[in-house]
């Protein structure tokens, strides 16, 4: 995937080219834990810096907010909206083929959009379902999606925490294979396969949880290193004074993927942003990809069930 120059690209900093053309900001703000009441003013701050990518979800419950935040941008003159690159996702119990457009059109109403620039298949997951095989299938609900970028709701469409196989195995059906892979990437949860996997395949790979998540960790129990906090991202982070945060946005952009870095304070927001105009050495990113042991952090035991498709993790991930 071609990225262009942060100079070339102006607002919204250096772009990836998808599988389909279209051009996504690299760089884009997460909404997910944003607090209502907080993140309106966390998506007016973000494009005010000079953010163009946005990446929601219908289950973080915060969408109607973030569509006040780009309705009062639209009508200041601040952006319009074909400048923002806008990403939601379709959670799990709206797989069968004739809820995903009604919940699209849901998110659209709340985003008070017309299109999604990027819609994602949130997880592998259907809400309810037991048996040894995933019901509604993956083919079921991709062939949904594909319906919704012919009719223009949804300009790209993609996938967010599937595994190369779950991927791979979409070739036999996809009319139109996924632009996206969203997963979780950072120096502690490397995903050195998948990345492989992904652009042997063309399928742009997002990070989510850039930065460990440490704000997650009460909610879902996840243990392993904190990233943030990890000598060696320490370490590089007064080298090159630099905050962890940025040294961490900085090695997911190097490595060639977009990145999406919640937060919902405005200095931190802008820190995050400045993340174009200088690089990790070579060495350096050795040593933040050379980081062992390897932890994943959103680990998704809570889709594990012993009369459904996933009863361990390792179903999940199709891990060993």
């Amino acid at each position: 995937m071609a990225v262009t120059s942060a100079s070339a690209a102006a607002f919204g900093g250096p772009k990836i080219t998808l599988n389909n053309g279209l051009q996504m900001p690299q760089l884009g703000l997460g909404t997910w834990k944003s607090e209502p009441g907080e993140v309106k003013a966390a998506v007016k701050a973000a494009v005010g810096i000079g953010y163009r990518h946005i990446d929601c979800a219908a289950i973080y419950k915060n969408e109607e907010e973030v569509g006040e935040a780009l309705t009062e941008l639209f009508a200041e003159g601040v952006v319009t909206r074909d400048e923002l690159w806008i990403t939601s996702k379709l959670w799990n119990d709206h797989h069968r083929a004739d809820d995903v457009p009604g919940a699209c059109s849901t998110t659209l109403q709340h985003l008070g959009l017309d299109y999604l620039d990027l819609y994602l298949i949130h997880w592998p997951v259907a809400t309810g379902c037991t048996g040894d095989v995933l019901d509604p299938t993956t083919e079921e609900t991709w062939r949904a999606m594909e319906a919704l970028q012919a009719s223009g709701k949804a300009r790209s469409i993609g996938v967010s925490n599937f595994s190369a196989k779950k991927l791979s195995a979409m070739r036999a059906h996809a009319k139109v294979f996924p632009a996206v892979n969203q997963v979780e990437l950072h120096p502690v949860h490397r995903q050195d396969d998948l990345l492989s996997a992904c652009a042997a395949l063309g399928t742009h790979v997002t990070a989510y949880s850039p930065l460990g998540s440490p704000d997650s960790a009460a909610m879902i129990d996840h243990k392993g290193a904190a990233v943030m906090v990890h000598p060696a991202v320490v370490a590089i982070a007064d080298a090159v004074g630099k905050s962890p945060a940025q040294v961490l946005i900085r090695w997911a952009m190097q490595r060639g993927t977009s990145v999406v870095p919640k937060s919902v304070t405005p200095s931190r927001i802008e820190a995050n942003f400045a993340s174009f105009d200088w690089e990790l050495s070579d060495a350096q990113m050795a040593k933040l990809s050379a980081i062992e042991p390897q932890t994943r952090m959103i680990h998704g035991a809570f889709w594990c069930n012993p009369e459904g498709p996933y009863r361990t993790l390792a179903d999940l991930w199709d891990e060993l």
